[in-house]
């Protein structure tokens, strides 16, 4: 399997956390790529940008698309990629969820997009129990 990964988000944020992950891995072992939407960006402009990306990362296995903030423009651009090409698209990118997609370059994209979602979620914990009731 080849799968590969784009990431859209706000400003670097994707960038920042693909060059985390990779440091904490040591490599990046899945063809990645960031795009930014940035503030006042054109979205059909950034658009363009990720349907060039995803097609040159589409090596027949599809391509796992993560955002930020679902709802917001990065998010509404990948869910308009999901209409263009074999793509997953799975919102609320954090560290845990980037990591846990790159520990697993030989899934298929359904069970990338699976582990994207519970290493996102599984990723989210309470390291305290002082305050613990006035977190929810």
């Amino acid at each position: 399997m080849n799968v590969g990964i784009l990431i859209i988000t706000h400003g670097n944020i994707g960038a920042v956390l693909l060059q985390s992950a990779t440091d904490v891995l040591g490599v990046c072992p899945l063809s990645t790529t960031t795009i930014s939407a940035a503030p006042g960006c054109n979205p059909d402009q950034v658009l363009t940008c990720a349907r060039q990306a995803a097609q040159e990362m589409d090596c027949g296995d599809g391509v796992l698309v993560l955002t930020d903030l679902y709802g917001a423009t990065p998010s509404n651009i990948a869910c308009r990629l999901h209409e263009l090409h074999d793509v997953r698209v799975v919102s609320g990118i954090n560290l845990p969820m980037l990591i846990r997609v790159l520990n697993y370059p030989d899934l298929d994209l359904d069970s990338l997009m699976h582990k994207a979602v519970t290493g996102g979620r599984d990723g989210v914990l309470i390291c305290n129990t002082e305050g613990a009731a006035d977190a929810g």
